[in-house]
Parts: C-alpha cells; structure tokens; sequence
C-alpha cells in the first residue's frame, strides 16, 4: 500500500490540462481560464464624477458665484473646455470636462436661474475618479474558474469572449451483478446503484461532463464492452470491481486492455481497494464499490484530477481548520476520513465525527458537513485540538 500523499502524486501526473475553446462572455460562468485575461481599455476611461454637482477649478472660498455653461450627464459629456471662475453642471459617471479640477456637491451650493452660489469652502477631495482608477489597458485579471463577479470585470475590460480549458468528458461506470438503476425492482439479492448519481454531481458541479454509462456484469466480456464504449472520454472512472475477489474484473480485464497501472491500494480508509491508470492513452481511476468509500476517494482523487485537466493547479482537496468537539483515540497505520458534523462555538467552528464511522452507512454520509482527516501514526486528541477537515459542502 502507498500513502494518500504519494498516491494523489500519481493520480495528478495522469491529468494533463485539456486544450481551450472560445466562449461568450454570458457563457462563462463556472469554467476555467488558464491564462490571464488582458484589459483592453482604461477604467474609467475618462476622469469621471463621483457625484452629483458642479465641475468647476480650483479651490473657490465660501460665497464665490460661478456662471453655470452647461450640463455634462453619463453618456452625454461637455463637449468644450472649462476655465477659472466657470462650472458646468455635472451627474455622477458623467466625464469630467476638461480643465476641471473638482466637483462640488450639489447640496453644497445654491442654485440662482444660471448661477450657482457656493455655502461653504471647496476644500477636501475632488469627487473625481482618475481615468484607469480600477485598471489600465494591459492589465490582467490571473488564471482562476470564473465567478459572477469576474465575468463583470471581464465585461468591463470589453472581453466579450474568453479563453477557458474545454470541459472534462468523464465516462462513469458502476460494476456488478447485484446492481440496478434507481426504479427497477431489485431480485432479493440485488442492491439499487447510487454511487453512479453522486459521482455524477459532483463532476458537474466541478465543470466536467459526465456519461453514465451501462452498468457492467460480472463477465470479462460486458466489462470489456462497457470500457470500449468509454474509450472517447478524457477520463474513464469504474465503480467496484477493483479489489482481488474472484467476481472483481476491473483490474483483470484492464490489464488485457493495456492498463498503464500507477498504483493499486492506499493505506487509508474508507477506500483501501483503490486503482489508477492509464488505459489506451485515457486516464482511468478505479473506485471502491463500497458507497461510502467510492464518494470519500472522489473528493480526495477524482476532483483533485478533474480540477489539473482544466488547468488549475495541481492540489490535494482544500484542507479547512476547526476545534475538535470530542476526545478522539490514536489513529494508527491508515489516514482516516471520518463523517463529521460542523457547528460553531463563540463564533469558530466545531468539528464532531459521527460515532459510527461503518464505510457502508450512507445516511451518515448525507448527513455529514466534512471529513475530519486523521493523519497516519496521529496521536490521541483532546476536546479543543485544531484538526483539519475537507467541506462536503462547496
């Protein structure tokens, strides 16, 4: 067996980032751009008013009148120039009229026909936003999966398509003849699949695109089959089937495909019996059957494969901090990812796992906020102990 560590490592040199496309701007929502967008205009492109009021120069006292020329709005400037003891009436947005050096706030004067009257010094700020105040032509908005709020700045760079990583094609496969799909009516010694339904989500949910392919049967043959028809796919994921049991073929027949292996079994739990690979060119990663151990073994080497092939940085699953609800024994020769449920204390977060921690338990699992992640050889732990954890909640 090999270390969670060491075999993320070999998971991650499996996924390689996958070539982009170009998408609309309204399209981009949620996907990946792997190289830096560049601004191809100031913003503001102009200097522009911060406010409501009066465009006018220098720093007039208390009392001083100011001839009113004209109006500059957002989207309509003063088309000529202001000089000295001159204002022009002015709109928040609006460009600010050459030669102008502040702008006083309309509540601050008093408005006679086409004359305003000043009630107090212009001193203070200017009211004005410089042209390129949130960015200049050139700058760059850096590589990320993309967020409401960046698709407004990008918007705002006047980018109406963006560069973005193509979507992962990933080709699920569930094992076994004691499985049916969700509706069918199981035999007596038959189980409904939900691995498959979980696995699927949580590929879409991080960009990629998921097939559920048939489910496989206990022949060389049908498995065969089955993993001919997910030979177009950019990552081939079974579910089952990867232990050492004489009804479990993944491995086997695999092999015969031409499985490139990179590592079979992890000391942890759940997900011992775990599998990756490469399989004519196609990486493949070979879950447990287990449904527990299957969706844990997701978050910590399907996502992390999913998020390199669109170009992100190649990472473990994002490890989070919280005090620990309960004492806790030692934790001896496998990582441990327990179940465990989040609350909050005097405003930090609480971790407590389920006292049952059964791989097979999937209400447990629905239940549960985050892993509590319990490293190899980790000593006891007392109520009150800093322990990471990875959210089952993003």
């Amino acid at each position: 067996m090999i270390s969670v560590e060491e075999a993320l490592a070999r998971a991650l040199a499996l996924a390689a980032p996958l070539p982009v496309e170009r998408v609309a701007l309204g399209e981009a929502r949620g996907r990946v751009m792997p190289s830096p967008a560049l601004a191809t205009r100031d913003q503001p492109p102009f200097d522009a008013s911060a406010m409501d009021g009066y465009a006018l120069i220098g720093d007039p006292p208390a009392g001083a009148t100011f001839p009113v020329l004209g109006e500059a709005a957002a989207g309509h400037g003063y088309e000529g120039a202001l000089r000295p003891g001159e204002a022009v009436r002015i709109f928040t947005g609006a460009p600010v009229p050459e030669g102008a050096t502040r702008v006083v706030l309309q509540e601050d004067v008093t408005a006679e026909g086409g004359t305003i009257r000043l009630n107090a010094a212009a001193t203070g700020g200017t009211h004005i936003r410089p042209r390129g105040q949130d960015f200049r032509t050139g700058d760059s908005l850096s590589p990320r999966r993309l967020r409401p709020n960046d698709l407004a700045l990008l918007a705002a760079m006047n980018i109406p398509e963006v560069t973005v990583t193509r979507r992962p094609s990933v080709a699920l496969i569930a094992t076994g003849d004691e499985l049916v799909m969700p509706g069918e009516v199981p035999r007596p010694d038959q189980i409904v699949a939900s691995n498959s339904f979980a696995l699927k989500a949580l590929v879409e949910a991080e960009g990629a695109e998921a097939r559920l392919l048939p489910i496989a049967r206990d022949t060389e043959d049908e498995l065969r089959t089955v993993l001919d028809l997910a030979s177009d796919a950019d990552l081939i994921v079974t579910i089952g089937g990867a232990s050492v049991g004489d009804h479990d073929l993944v491995g086997k027949v695999a092999a015969g495909m031409g499985l490139e292996r990179a590592f079979y079994k992890i000391a942890m739990r759940p997900g011992k019996p775990l599998m990756a690979g490469r399989l004519r060119g196609v990486p493949m990663l070979g879950l447990p059957g287990n449904p527990v151990s299957s969706i844990v073994c997701a978050h910590l080497f399907l996502l992390p494969m999913l998020r390199a092939m669109l170009g992100l940085p190649p990472a473990p699953a994002p490890l989070l901090r919280a005090e620990l609800a309960v004492a806790l024994p030692a934790n001896p020769t496998r990582a441990h990812y327990m179940r465990a449920r989040l609350t909050r204390q005097d405003g930090l977060p609480r971790i407590e796992p389920f006292s049952s921690q059964d791989s097979a338990l999937l209400r447990l699992l629905a239940e549960a906020d985050a892993l509590l992640v319990r490293p190899v050889d980790d000593g006891p732990r007392t109520v009150g102990d800093l322990v990471d954890y990875i959210s089952l909640n993003s």
